[in-house]
């Protein structure tokens, strides 16, 4: 099973396609700034669960956020959690940095 990832600024999402099938098997919703992308959800349609659908948009969303010098704020939980199991990408993860104290 082959799946495409692409980027679809305009609905600020990147969609997963399997096989040269037009439907979308899955996104990954986020916001973009000039610093860093947030990804706020993650969907597979239940028929993808479980082939790599999830994976796919993972690595393609996080590589073309190195490919930009992004950070990423994963408050998905499926992101968050891909991130955490793939330490390659630790790097990419926003750290905030306040100077506020108590």
């Amino acid at each position: 099973m082959a799946v495409r990832v692409s980027d679809a600024p305009e609905a600020k999402r990147y969609e997963a396609r399997v096989d040269g099938d037009s439907k979308v098997a899955g996104v990954a919703q986020y916001i973009r700034t000039t610093e860093l992308v947030a990804f706020v959800h993650t969907e597979v349609s239940p028929e993808y669960e479980g082939r790599g659908v999830g994976a796919a948009l993972a690595r393609t969303a996080l590589d073309e956020a190195r490919a930009a010098h992004l950070l990423v704020l994963a408050t998905c939980p499926f992101i968050a959690g891909w991130i955490a199991r793939h330490p390659e990408y630790q790097d990419l993860v926003y750290q905030a940095h306040s100077r506020v104290s108590d």
